[in-house]
């Protein structure tokens, strides 16, 4: 379809520039299915219910009591029935309590589920319609404007500066340029005149023809995948099924050796049969099953206050021992928004932190900052994104993340107060000038500001400001700029370069020939997605824990590496890592890699340096990666947020998904949800887990060992 012409796909997929038929469009959801994800199931109240009145130390405690009512009915009258009534109490308190826990996060999952839009509009028999997302079809015309959620795999027909974030799909945060034109072919994922079902349009608007739905669609090959994943069990419920099963054949064999003795020393069959289910019911650990549940639930409790969700009791235990932790990137380790870092101005390089300017860590003041005011002008005035207030009265600006950002710096560091420049015109951003233009009325003249890539904007430059005044540009001063543009570029940083020109007469038509030429350079922007202010601290907590962090993102190679440096997952320098490999693993590279390499790639290094940072992973590179880890014996934790993450989450030890940014197929597929996002909060759970771990144990040993006090009267009875 990317390679048709317009008038190609409309034939292609039997539709028309009006859209389908009513009738058509009922006939192809009769055909085609609703545009709907299978996904995992959903939770079901009488498998949760059931499922904890069946697990093995359940199933060992209801055999202990009907027992116990066995021993009653052969000798009425010693308190063998008031024993059994307490072993069947203990079951259905248990289960009722770990049920409720289990369902009141389930009713908060469903509350956090935001996957596709519900509605969409779609163009059908010339009128714009709006339809459920389920009832959408193949070869419907989608209408997407800024904002909107794209319901189904589509193929553009009309594209105005669409930009759209396929996050959720690739795991990779920058912006994809769309178009209508026919292209050539390339990574699916990234063939610029394709959409593709829960994704986001930034900017722009158009039309597109839908050729995928459901789990035709890239989410729904992706979601189909967490099927042929096997859940395997927790550490906890392994080891509970261990102990469980060694504390049955103990008593299952002092109850029949005392059996045999009783007999052997005359007591009688019904005796010597009472005095051996006795045994068997004084070495069943009843008290071990609430204990466990109990200490799981006020756990779950406390890290519900700390943002963490658990979905099922079980996975608090298996947190704390945890060893190794997956991370993406975008949206856990870092806070999914563009935000301007530092600029270049003045042949200085001026930090942006805390609303203050910071040259080489010495604070800026106002009036030395007032030297940029055209800069600062530039920023606030030459973007498309907009102040929105919302129902709670808050502010909040909408569009384009990288025009975002600008506003935003402008709106932190107070410039925005200035009553702003009426604006008369704009030259749009255009992917081969590689730059947008906007003119505004400032004191009785015209102005335009203009931002773009630096190789593309600086040619067109022909004076610099340098502390406030507009010099001539000469060559050399040209390639120091270009020179500080790529020391951003290498530390991964998004550049802008920001100039301006007076314009001294209105031109009657606004052209790019007349606009932008003579420019005045006036600085460069560096912007990235900043890390979560408390993860350096908690990746720091996680080494001193000897837990290991790697991060496995879809995004840019340069960029995964940078962000890994600002958080402490790997030193500045790092031109190989000890165990022979490149710090930075590709997803390409590790296509060519067997699984023996992979194994000798996550071995901690002798050394215990680092380990490689993942960067354009597809989801089946995540898959392999921890199906690796789990094979080497370690106790795996993911985190992840799109429905790319999905397979890989379950195939972990603990799943963790996130609650705001997170897809529902994430959130369904995790064991866990981060309510707040944040890599930090893992890391406090899996300090809570530890706790956890250490009281069942003291629990435990406790409850196994008051069972030796049950059992002695008995035995003093038989001799």
């Amino acid at each position: 379809l990317n390679r048709l012409s317009i008038a190609e796909v409309l034939n292609r997929l039997a539709t028309s520039n009006s859209g389908l038929s009513p009738d058509e469009a009922r006939r192809r959801l009769t055909q085609f299915g609703q545009n709907v994800l299978t996904g995992p199931s959903h939770y079901s109240l009488l498998r949760g219910l059931t499922r904890h009145f069946t697990h093995f130390l359940a199933v060992l405690l209801w055999i202990a009591a009907v027992l116990s009512f066995a021993a009653d009915f052969m000798r009425p009258g010693e308190g063998m029935a008031t024993l059994g009534w307490a072993i069947l109490g203990v079951i259905i308190i248990n289960a009722i309590f770990a049920f409720l826990q289990e369902y009141k996060a389930e009713r908060a999952v469903q509350a956090l589920h935001r996957l596709l839009p519900d509605k969409a509009w779609v163009t059908r028999s010339g009128q714009s319609v709006e339809v459920v997302r389920s009832d959408i079809v193949p070869g419907d015309l989608l209408i997407l404007e800024e904002g909107e959620r794209v319901p189904a795999d589509a193929r553009l027909i009309e594209a105005t500066g669409m930009r759209v974030d396929n996050a959720a799909l690739t795991g990779e945060s920058k912006p994809k340029r769309r178009t209508a034109d026919p292209a050539g072919d390339g990574h699916w994922l990234d063939i610029p005149n394709l959409v593709f079902a829960g994704t986001t349009i930034l900017s722009g608007h158009g039309r597109a023809v839908v050729f995928a739905t459901g789990m035709r669609s890239e989410f729904g090959k992706i979601a189909n995948l967490t099927t042929t994943v096997e859940v395997s069990l927790s550490p906890l419920q392994k080891e509970i099924i261990k102990v469980t099963r060694i504390v049955a054949a103990i008593s299952l064999a002092m109850g029949a050796s005392f059996f045999v003795i009783g007999l052997g020393t005359g007591l009688g069959f019904w005796i010597s049969a009472i005095f051996g289910i006795g045994i068997i019911v004084a070495n069943v650990p009843e008290g071990l099953l609430p204990t466990v549940t109990l200490a799981l639930a006020m756990s779950s409790q406390r890290m519900a206050k700390r943002h963490a969700l658990i979905k099922q009791l079980s996975s608090v235990e298996t947190l704390g021992c945890t060893t190794v932790i997956c991370t993406d990137k975008t949206g856990t380790l870092t806070e999914n928004r563009m935000k301007v870092d530092r600029f270049y101005a003045d042949g200085l390089v001026i930090e942006a932190r805390e609303s203050c300017f910071f040259i080489r860590g010495h604070l800026v003041s106002n009036t030395d900052a007032e030297r940029w005011r055209s800069f600062f002008d530039a920023l606030l005035h030459c973007h498309n994104a907009k102040r929105v207030r919302r129902s709670d009265g808050r502010f909040v600006v909408t569009g384009d993340p990288t025009e975002v950002a600008l506003l935003e710096f402008a709106v932190e560091h107070g410039l925005a107060h200035r009553p702003p420049l009426r604006r008369m015109g704009e030259l749009a951003f255009d992917a081969d000038r590689k730059r947008m233009t906007t003119l505004h009325w400032s004191e009785g003249h015209l102005v335009a500001f203009t931002k773009g890539a630096p190789e593309a904007v600086l040619p067109l430059c022909t004076k610099t400001s340098l502390h406030g005044e507009i010099v001539p540009m000469t060559q050399d001063e040209r390639l120091r700029i270009l020179a500080q543009s790529r020391t951003f570029a290498e530390q991964a940083y998004r550049v802008l370069a920001v100039v301006m020109r007076d314009v001294a007469h209105q031109p009657e038509h606004i052209e790019v020939e007349t606009i932008e030429e003579d420019l005045t350079f006036l600085g460069l922007v560096a912007m990235m997605d900043p890390p979560h202010r408390e993860v350096p601290e908690a990746i720091a907590k996680c080494k001193q824990a000897g837990v290991r962090v790697i991060m496995i993102t879809g995004d840019h190679p340069l960029t995964a590496l940078a962000i890994a440096r600002k958080i402490g997952l790997m030193p500045e320098q790092t031109p190989q890592s000890p165990n022979g490999f490149a710090p930075v693993i590709e997803g390409s590279q590790l296509d060519h890699m067997s699984d023996r390499q992979l194994r000798q790639l996550l071995t901690p290094s002798r050394l215990g340096e680092f380990d490689p940072v993942f960067a354009r992973m597809a989801p089946r590179h995540k898959l392999q990666i921890v199906s690796v880890l789990k094979e080497m014996g370690e106790v795996v934790a993911v985190t992840g947020d799109g429905v790319n993450d999905a397979p890989a989450l379950k195939k972990a030890n603990i799943g963790v998904a996130m609650g705001i940014a997170g897809t529902d197929v994430a959130k369904e597929t995790a064991d866990i949800i981060l309510l707040d996002d944040n890599f930090a909060t893992i890391v406090n759970a899996i300090e809570e887990g530890r706790t956890v771990f250490d009281n069942i144990r003291k629990f435990a040993t406790y409850v196994l060992v008051s069972n030796v006090p049950e059992v002695v009267p008995y035995l003093a009875y038989g001799f």
